[in-house]
């Protein structure tokens, strides 16, 4: 069993597709109030590695392990029964934001309290008071209460994506895991989600894992950064120590043309 310091912790995890080996026996532990980039090329693994920790992706069978909270959650390939605890804890932000874009954003972000309140009163709005006081006070937090009542289909790119911050705080998350979270946003937007987790990590202490094909937003906005390639760990280790010739070294030569 893992230390209470420890929020998820992997161990000798494979995941392969076909002839492709995803992760290679990928092993790593993140501390409780940790901020922590995953970086690497296209196809190096780390959604894979990212999604691993909620289940979304299901580890190969074997020795691999996966643990959070102190309870193994995944084993022998095979999700556990604390999986579904686990869950209730760690937020997931997708590239796509994931938001029912008929419903109001306010609406979306209160479905965030789902695994509390159950399926069938979500259903029907019927939100408890305090769902809707938490619901209102992370659009708030994330600066977009005053788009509470409007279809979230209609927003910008960047005001869904702070809408499914605000989602995983009403959830009550304790990690937040974020996949690509500003890939698809202009770089305003981008750089207001990434100050607005890393405000969620320094000042209410949530962890946060995220994936970034940009290594400036990790090196600027992350302590530890954690580089794979071809399914394997290059780098682990502070942000300030990640120099160029290993970036090049993880990227390829290209990395230094596309740096300029």
């Amino acid at each position: 069993m893992t230390s209470a310091a420890i929020a998820i912790e992997l161990r000798h995890v494979d995941k392969r597709y076909g002839a492709r080996q995803a992760l290679n026996a990928v092993s790593l532990k993140v501390d409780a109030g940790e901020m922590v980039a995953l970086i690497g090329p296209s196809g190096s693994g780390k959604s894979t590695l990212l999604r691993s920790m909620n289940g979304l992706t299901v580890i190969d069978a074997g020795d691999g392990e996966v643990d959070a909270f102190g309870r193994t959650v995944q084993a022998n390939g095979r999700l556990t029964e604390s999986m579904a605890a686990a869950r209730a804890r760690i937020g997931f932000v997708f590239q796509g934001f994931n938001l029912v874009g008929r419903l109001s954003l306010y609406t979306n972000v209160a479905l965030g309290a789902l695994g509390r309140i159950g399926f069938l009163r979500g259903l029907v709005g019927a939100w408890p008071d305090g769902v809707k006081a938490a619901a209102m006070a992370a659009l708030a937090r994330v600066g977009v209460v005053d788009y509470a009542g409007q279809r979230a289909g209609t927003l910008s790119g960047g005001q869904q994506q702070r809408g499914a911050i605000a989602r995983a705080l009403t959830q009550q998350a304790a990690v937040i895991l974020a996949d690509e979270p500003v890939a698809s946003l202009d770089p305003v937007s981008a750089r207001r989600v990434m100050e607005i987790l890393r405000d969620l990590n320094r000042e209410d202490g949530l962890t946060v894992v995220v994936t970034l094909h940009q290594v400036d937003f990790a090196l600027r906005y992350c302590d530890r950064v954690i580089a794979l390639k071809a399914g394997q760990i290059a780098y682990d280790g502070p942000a300030s120590g990640l120099d160029r010739a290993t970036l090049i070294d993880i990227y390829g030569p290209e990395f230094e043309d596309a740096e300029g």
